[in-house]
């Protein structure tokens, strides 16, 4: 899954680089569980019989383990091959077994993944090809002492982590809050990303956030623990903490998706999180019933400190929105700025090109490329016939057929279609590219650590839209209204030949940009919306286009000729509307914890929310018993307790 070079001799993914290729295992659970209460029996796997060119295979088991000082360089993982449950196996693509407790000391390993291997090669050979199992807990090879009783065994390993966590540094400071809402958890798509297990778009039961409908987990590692976090929201829309549900939101010691530079501990992509995150969660959690020593060190992180990124948007033949609320249209020909961050080293780009060919007078988005700092160059364009979208990586086309995301350099690019894609970058800088009514809607979000540091055609991000549109030589527009004057300023974000990041790999882009200026002069737009009630696409125009945002609708379709179009642009505007309301800052006063022998009732900490507190009987409440959340971000009130009643303090005293 991930595209780092991984190939060095004390690196942990040595053993599984001679295939991709996944065998599966029958009901996962089953064997996850294995010798847990109700679960045994037969265990079965299956895969492709043409991923394996053997007539004959053998079935080996490989674990992985962490071993060394945590956070020093003695840390190491490591991949071994542990004993072989069959040889010389029919290549039929399925095998049982009736699962044997581990010999020779082998029990010790307790994650790993089952490879099916040509029979041809020595047992536990290296860089063969094979297909492998997903990695999961070894319970079905684990020692008797297990099977006797899973319960005080896992509990046993429950407190040894517990243990252990606490040697360990604290991670929980370092790791990005958690966004406060559903709505912005889903729409801050530069920092944050869907969680597979538990994702409403899915129809997920979000098995182990009971209470939940949906979990996001922090795209970047945090900079020094390498940590991940993970949010998760009921169907309110407000987060979920484990202080109140073991549904909660859990962060990780060790990101799931790994972190630079992927070689050791804790930034082994899937391992690290499963060795420290994952079977921690079945000792305490799953196998025994001790999940408070889980939860004590992986406590949810409240909302308090997010801050929600700010959003810009090209759509249409193009329309733009400025992160500070202009719009504005720029029919140039070209490739443009849109965003330039010299502070965070972030460029991004735009290329235009006419609108159907060239038969009208109005151009449209046709590709993006960006990067950051040294990453790679990612860019997104039109594909031929505008019926999808086509990703590149350093120019040359990535392939999303095997899955929906890539780890690259500097960067994380998520395509679950051929007509979405997202890119996001380590500073939380993300853009979304959506297929429309054969254009592309870019969406820009900036965390708020880009305030003041942004140029070109997406504007100055700090809030005040009276300086949005200036000229790359300082010069401000002083008349919005003037679409001329506006245009003037679009071409001056004309992109040279030495600075632009696009791709050119055919004669048509050689011919027409690379061999061009940035901003075409010769092509000059249509500015205004004519006006004719004889105009064939008037009617449609009016019935489409309607409310805020009309005009640019009214544009494409009238100037564009596209009903279509007008159509996907009118979506596109109200899609920014919708997202900026998400984005919305919220405020709240943070967890409250219930007092000593009392309750409350209440588990929503945003402004407006009210947390009510009693006591159980024998004692009296002391301070409110209500508390509101209010706009200054501090609970009203004074705190409560529950104070032993003088009924039960002279009882107590006879």
């Amino acid at each position: 899954m991930f595209t780092h070079d991984l190939c060095d001799s004390n690196t942990v993914h040595s053993g599984k680089l001679d295939s991709q290729f996944k065998a599966i295992l029958v009901n996962a659970t089953k064997w996850q569980y294995y010798g847990t209460p109700n679960v045994g029996g037969t265990l079965e796997m299956t895969w492709n019989t043409s991923l394996v060119r053997a007539e004959l295979v053998n079935i080996e088991l490989w674990g992985y383990r962490e071993t060394g000082e945590p956070y020093s360089d003695s840390w190491q993982g490591e991949w071994k091959y542990l004993y072989s449950l069959a040889r010389g196996q029919p290549n039929s693509g399925s095998f049982s077994f009736l699962p044997q407790p581990a010999e020779n000391g082998s029990s010790s390993w307790e994650l790993g993944s089952v490879r099916v291997s040509p029979s041809t090669y020595p047992d536990g050979m290296w860089n063969v090809q094979a297909a492998w199992t997903e990695d999961h807990a070894l319970a079905w090879h684990l020692e008797d002492r297990f099977r006797h009783n899973s319960a005080v065994w896992a509990l046993d390993k429950c407190l040894a982590w517990d243990q252990l966590e606490n040697q360990l540094p604290n991670f929980l400071s370092e790791i990005i809050d958690c966004p406060c809402t559903l709505a912005q958890a889903r729409a801050d798509t530069g920092r944050f990303h869907t969680d597979y297990g538990c994702d409403i778009e899915k129809g997920s039961v979000c098995t182990y956030h009971p209470g939940t409908v949906h979990c996001v987990r922090a795209i970047q590692a945090s900079p020094r623990y390498a940590a991940g976090q993970q949010c998760c929201y009921d169907s309110t829309g407000v987060q979920v903490l484990t202080a109140d549900s073991i549904g909660g939101s859990t962060p990780d010691r060790a990101h799931d998706w790994g972190s630079p530079p992927y070689k050791r501990p804790p930034r082994i992509p899937g391992q690290s999180h499963w060795v420290y995150d994952v079977l921690s969660f079945y000792y305490c959690c799953l196998w025994s019933d001790n999940c408070h020593y889980y939860f004590k060190h992986r406590r949810s992180s409240d909302c308090r400190r997010y801050q929600p990124p700010s959003t810009a948007v090209v759509f249409g033949d193009p329309h733009f929105i400025t992160f500070d609320g202009v719009s504005y249209s720029f029919n140039g020909k070209g490739e443009y700025t849109l965003v330039m961050s010299a502070q965070k080293q972030l460029t991004i780009q735009g290329r235009t090109e006419p609108v159907n060919g060239t038969m009208i007078n109005a151009t449209k988005l046709s590709a993006v490329a960006m990067k950051e700092a040294s990453s790679d160059v990612i860019e997104v364009r039109l594909v031929s016939g505008h019926h999808g979208l086509e990703v590149l990586q350093n120019q040359k086309t990535l392939s999303f057929t095997e899955q929906s995301w890539m780890d690259l350099h500097g960067v994380f690019v998520f395509s679950p279609t051929s007509t979405n894609v997202t890119v996001m970058f380590p500073t939380g800088a993300g853009v979304e590219v959506r297929l429309r009514g054969g254009t592309m809607t870019t969406t820009v979000l900036l965390p708020e650590e880009f305030n003041n540091s942004t140029i070109g055609l997406l504007g100055k991000m700090n809030g005040d839209a009276r300086d949005d549109l200036v000229l790359s030589n300082g010069e401000l527009v002083k008349n919005y209204s003037n679409p001329e004057e506006v245009f003037r300023f679009g071409a001056s974000w004309g992109v040279s030949n030495d600075s632009a990041l696009f791709t050119y790999d055919s004669e048509y882009l050689l011919d027409t940009y690379y061999h061009a200026p940035g901003h075409v002069d010769s092509f000059i737009p249509v500015f205004f919306v004519p006006e004719s009630p004889d105009d064939p696409l008037a009617n449609q125009a009016s019935e489409i286009c309607s409310g805020e945002g009309s005009e640019f609708c009214r544009y494409d379709i009238l100037v564009g000729r596209s009903p279509i179009m007008g159509n996907a642009t009118r979506v596109s505007f109200q899609s920014h509307i919708s997202l900026v309301d998400d984005l919305q800052p919220v405020i709240s006063c943070g967890w409250l914890p219930p007092p000593s022998n009392g309750k409350k009732e209440g588990t929503t900490y945003l402004q407006g929310a009210k947390v009510r507190f009693s006591c159980e009987d024998g004692y009296a409440l002391k301070g409110s018993a209500d508390r509101i959340c209010q706009k200054n971000g501090q609970w009203s009130g004074e705190e409560t307790s529950c104070v032993v009643s003088k009924k039960l303090h002279v009882q107590r005293k006879q």
